[in-house]
């Protein structure tokens, strides 16, 4: 088995938050007795630092007790801090994707890696993901938005030619939704975050930017959210409306094509139907470890739609 989503925080970052507490307003707190501290960034999005977050070794041993023969590791959400100043975030994207260069380059057989970037400051973030990938980073992984952002804003572009250019797999993750009317009962995250991600795959399907930017390899969180299970709505938009059409070639069932898709629906008949929806080629296998709803271990194998995603023969001789 293989893993597209999931997630780690190296001890050099760890290190770095808490020599630059007072500029993130990093937070540590015990809950509880039986837990991990919590860590809290800027005031917002509060999670368990859980030992396999953090201890290289126990979360290699945890992939290979569970099957799985090699990860794509992502930072965590928590600290893309694209809402701080952006020499703040570039520094610590800086740390983050050389702290993994160097933990996949000790592991290759079990491990790549995505970089997290200063997306605040979209030049700056087109740099950092070319110097992340000729060190041997994969790609990126992006918020779906923020603050009002939308990734097919005009002010990306140098990112997206750049991921472009370099063939980058670009990870789609949400934020928690801001929603008001989801503020109970953690629907923030229940469905705020699989709302997060259609509202940007639709976006990026009728601005067009799927279409300009052939060669990046946009891989989507949870299964595409509720995108692919509405996309016969979109698609009759597509038929019926010039609004919807005006500016796309292809239309919203050929685009969605164009997606990668994680497994971690939590429901093998919702799997099948996305598997249905987009073919098996384009769903890949992964299990969002160790947060605390992870879909662990991954639901497929994936193994030929892993490496068509990461474009390398990654088996273990």
């Amino acid at each position: 088995m293989y893993d597209v989503h999931t997630h780690f925080i190296p001890t050099e970052v760890i290190r770095w938050l808490r020599e630059h507490q007072s500029l993130v307003q990093a937070e540590w707190n015990q809950k509880e007795a039986k837990t991990s501290e919590f860590l809290r960034i800027n005031g917002k999005w509060e999670f368990e630092l859980k030992p396999y977050f953090l201890q290289e070794n126990l979360y290699l041993q945890t992939q290979e007790q569970a099957g799985i023969r090699h990860s794509l590791v992502s930072p965590v959400p928590q600290l893309f801090l694209y809402e701080l100043e952006p020499a703040i975030t570039a520094e610590l994207a800086a740390v983050y994707n050389d702290s993994l260069v160097r933990w996949t380059r000790s592991h290759p057989a079990r491990l790549s890696a995505l970089a997290t970037l200063p997306l605040n400051r979209p030049e700056q973030a087109a740099a950092e993901l070319e110097r992340a990938m000729n060190l041997g980073l994969r790609g990126a992984i992006v918020a779906t938005s923020w603050q009002g952002h939308r990734l097919s804003d005009d002010c990306f572009a140098p990112f997206w030619e750049m991921a472009n250019a370099k063939r980058a797999i670009v990870f789609l993750h949400p934020l928690l939704s801001t929603d008001p009317r989801l503020n109970r009962r953690m629907m923030p995250n229940l469905i705020g975050i699989p709302w997060e991600t259609t509202v940007c795959a639709t976006d990026l399907v009728l601005s067009g930017t799927l279409e300009r930017y052939p060669d990046v390899k946009i891989l989507l969180a949870h299964g595409g959210g509720y995108f692919p299970f509405q996309l016969g709505r979109v698609q009759k938009g597509y038929e019926t409306w010039p609004a919807v059409s005006t500016g796309v070639k292809q239309s919203p069932k050929e685009l969605a094509r164009r997606f990668w898709y994680d497994s971690v629906l939590w429901s093998r008949d919702s799997l099948q139907l996305l598997i249905s929806l987009v073919g098996e080629e384009k769903v890949v296998p992964g299990t969002d470890f160790p947060f605390d709803l992870c879909d662990f271990p991954p639901m497929i194998n994936g193994e030929k739609s892993f490496h068509r995603l990461l474009e390398a023969d990654l088996s273990i001789h």
